[in-house]
């Protein structure tokens, strides 16, 4: 049996944070058996987690053998994560992705993405919602990391905030290291950065969320 990745202190502090866990939430994860370093330590860190609360619940798929699964929830990389939040009794796609292992300073990301889609309110502030809720368009935020890397947990935060608000959103955690050919074709060289619409669009540093809504109304209205 591999060694566990999160020592008891830890999984205390876990269990003690989801007591606030709201409604269930369900974690897909999608991997790969050849060319993926980090899929089986997703796998065993993402099992350790919906272990700690009744309320959260894992799925894993083949992200060739179950393509099907994949292309429902537009996931082309693994690891590959996607949280659902509940409403009522349907399960919802908030938009919310990661690609990579979130470990290190990531892993807090993944804690706090649990219990904000567990809540089903994006907790952004009114203009922004406002704002947000305009748009007509298809945004895609990439946010590049490394799980050193002790800002980037804000910026990736602020993304999924930004699926969670809107429908037209979708907001990627991307692992830089894990996945060099898009961190050179989006020329990253300081993290985090966030990519919007595939390059239409870029913020570097974690902003404020004013400064990420300034560049996705940008990045639409161009």
């Amino acid at each position: 049996m591999a060694e566990k990745l999160l020592n008891d202190e830890i999984v205390g502090q876990i269990k003690d944070i989801f007591g606030n866990l709201q409604q269930e939430v369900k974690i897909i994860f999608f991997t790969q058996p050849e060319d993926c370093d980090y899929c089986e330590d997703t796998r065993q860190l993402l099992e350790e987690v919906a272990m700690t609360s009744e309320k959260l619940a894992l799925s894993v798929y083949d992200l060739q053998q179950n393509g099907e699964m994949a292309e429902t929830y537009r996931m082309d990389k693994a690891p590959g994560v996607v949280l659902l939040g509940k409403n009522g009794t349907d399960w919802v796609d908030y938009g919310v992705r990661y690609a990579g292992i979130p470990s290190g300073h990531e892993f807090s990301s993944l804690i706090h993405d649990l219990l904000q889609v567990s809540s089903g309110d994006s907790g952004l502030s009114p203009k922004t919602r406002e704002q947000l809720q305009k748009l007509d368009k298809p945004v895609h935020l990439m946010v590049f990391v490394t799980p050193t890397c002790p800002y980037c947990p804000q910026a990736v935060l602020l993304a999924h905030q930004f699926a969670m608000e809107s429908p037209w959103i979708e907001a990627e955690m991307i692992e830089a290291m894990e996945f060099p050919e898009l961190s050179n074709r989006y020329h990253v060289s300081g993290v985090p950065q966030t990519t919007v619409n595939f390059g239409a669009g870029t913020v570097v540093g974690a902003v404020p969320e004013a400064n990420l809504l300034a560049e996705v109304l940008r990045v639409v209205a161009a």
